[in-house]
């Protein structure tokens, strides 16, 4: 568990009692036989959600056997063949009892074969249902008691998801090339563990990963070294000193190439080692992509302060798909190009400018990884604010006018079809607007305080309060009024828990404008810049009550600062924005 995490509504609040029953209650399974694959899950609704399988309450809920235990330390520790395309080895898993109990539930896909669970060298029973494994320890662990579990399993990883979760490819010479990556799809995909976001290993964890030789495997942490295992396998070991997500757990196996360099903060003068891993064929392009990394951290370390993962340096690492925030070992598949895949991203001519991938899933090794959600449905805390480390970005190197065009540009990109938050508890991933929408609003909420050296100054202390620590967007809020004074919990709510952005209503009259905001919180009240663009002036309507300010000019000269707030604009009921 990160440090400081707060008591957990657990989410059930948001869940229907049956559901949150269903989530406690585990089928009796014989520990002898492994169900087959799950289907049937069924396509998306209209809405863009899927329906809730029985695999999501498990892996979404935080039952008894879950809440009861604390994790303290993963060892995992695997072979893997690439000609069989198999993985095989074990997973240590040290945990701390929070109350007295015998019993916990760790996950791992019903497409792996469970070898054997031991506890102090004795075999484990346990059951299995879905992704689940409830574990009986053979007595009754007292409340602060330290155990191990040490779950062996073997087989052959499914390639699924967007990105594979854990893929067998080749290189250009006909090498194998493996690669894992299976954030929305879970890391039990591929390894046994506690496949929750709201607990990590506090302690952090080791990788040791047996490949053939002449290949090599780079994953999180600090490389510790390698071992000659006398059979035609290498053991390549890291070890990761902070908690970690669960998904971002890798491995990256192939002929890889390394070089690395070392990276100075500018303002504390701490150094960071950066490490960088390509395929032969991939060096010249990564050796020219690869040199944004530093510029990349100097902004970073300017707007949020250090690097978070400094005991385990920054890697990045040459992979065959997109990319992924692989925390310390951020993963690199943008044909070493600038912009995303050769794309304008925002369309406004400045993503070209820069490398995309690096400078995205870089961002997450501050939110997402050292900032983390506690539940799925909270991932706008992710993606929200690392779409908005991109803008800062930009703001860093080329200007603030320049940030504001690129935020501006990700309005294409919303669909306001439902609400960013999702329900707890169920594994229900937002949609897309967390990343686009969830930007603009911290552009909005930038334009709220109107005090850009505050509004830094905010954003870095948000960052230091929560570091190394998993939240939900309630504490979001909370730290958010306090910190201003001002309450707004409404402008959260309108934006996350709705669809529909606010539309400030005008109309004209008598030499008057006439304003008020349409939302969906009675009590939104958000400030917003109006009239002449020249010389705004300041006004906060509210939700149905008009208001007026003296406008002599023609109605349609009457401007609202949409680049600086995400609303839309009626006037007299027309929409004009």
């Amino acid at each position: 568990m990160k440090i400081g995490l707060r008591l957990w509504v657990c989410g059930a609040m948001l869940v229907g009692a049956a559901i949150a029953n269903a989530q406690t209650q585990p089928s009796a399974q014989s520990a002898t036989t492994t169900p087959g694959a799950k289907v049937g899950q069924g396509a998306a609704g209209p809405d863009g959600l899927k329906p809730v399988t029985r695999d999501d309450v498990l892996r979404g809920g935080y039952g008894p056997y879950r809440a009861n235990n604390d994790l303290l330390f993963y060892h995992l520790d695997l072979r893997v063949d690439p000609v069989a395309q198999t993985i095989s080895g074990s997973n240590t898993v040290r945990f701390e009892m929070l109350t007295a109990g015998s019993k916990i539930q760790l996950d791992l896909t019903p497409a792996f074969h469970l070898d054997a669970i031991t506890m102090d060298g004795k075999p484990l029973t346990y059951t299995r249902e879905e992704r689940s494994i409830y574990i009986d320890l053979g007595r009754t662990l007292h409340k602060g008691e330290t155990a191990e579990v040490v779950v062996r399993y073997s087989g052959t990883p499914v390639r699924q998801g967007r990105f594979g979760c854990f893929s067998f490819d080749k290189d250009a010479a006909g090498k194998p090339w493996i690669t894992t990556a299976c954030e929305g799809e879970g890391a039990s995909v591929w390894w046994p563990n506690k496949d929750q976001w709201r607990d990590e290993p506090q302690d952090g964890m080791e990788i040791d990963v047996a490949v053939p030789n002449g290949l090599m495997d780079v994953s999180n942490g600090r490389f510790v070294g390698s071992q000659d295992l006398g059979d035609g396998y290498t053991k390549w070991m890291w070890r990761v000193h902070y908690p970690i997500n669960n998904y971002d757990v890798a491995l990256n196996i192939g002929d890889y190439q390394h070089w690395s360099d070392v990276h100075v903060n500018k303002e504390t003068g701490e150094q960071t080692t950066l490490d960088y891993y390509a395929l032969p064929e991939h060096l010249e392009g990564a050796h020219r992509q690869f040199a944004q990394v530093p510029e990349m951290l100097d902004a970073y370390e300017h707007y949020f302060g250090e690097y978070p993962w400094d005991k385990d340096g920054y890697k990045l690492i040459d992979v065959p798909y997109a990319g992924m925030e692989h925390q310390s070992a951020v993963a690199y598949g943008n044909k070493f190009e600038n912009g995303y895949f050769k794309r304008d991203w925002t369309g406004v001519g400045i993503s070209p400018k820069f490398d995309f991938i690096i400078i995205h899933e870089s961002g997450h090794e501050w939110f997402g990884n050292a900032v983390t959600a506690a539940d799925v449905s909270d991932m706008w805390i992710h993606e929200g604010w690392t779409t908005y480390l991109e803008a800062l970005y930009v703001e860093y190197r080329w200007g603030k006018a320049d940030a504001i065009r690129y935020v501006n540009g990700l309005k294409a990109k919303v669909h306001n079809q439902r609400p960013i938050i999702t329900e707890h508890g169920v594994n229900s991933e937002p949609p897309q607007d967390q990343y686009f929408k969830g930007a603009l609003m911290l552009n909005t909420l930038r334009s709220v305080i109107d005090d850009d050296a505050k509004w830094f100054a905010d954003i870095k202390a948000f960052y230091q309060e929560f570091k190394y620590q998993d939240i939900m967007t309630e504490d979001v809020v909370a730290w958010w009024n306090k910190r201003t004074g001002l309450n707004l919990t409404p402008f959260f709510d309108q934006y996350l828990r709705h669809k529909d952005i606010p539309v400030l209503e005008l109309k004209f009259a008598d030499g008057q404008a006439q304003y008020r905001w349409k939302a969906d919180e009675a009590g939104f009240a958000m400030p917003v810049k109006v009239g002449d663009a020249a010389q705004w002036t300041l006004v906060t309507p509210k939700t149905g009550d008009w208001q007026s300010t003296p406008w002599a000019g023609k109605p349609e000269d009457f401007k609202v600062a949409t680049d600086l707030y995400y609303v839309g604009v009626t006037r007299d009921g027309v929409v004009v924005q």
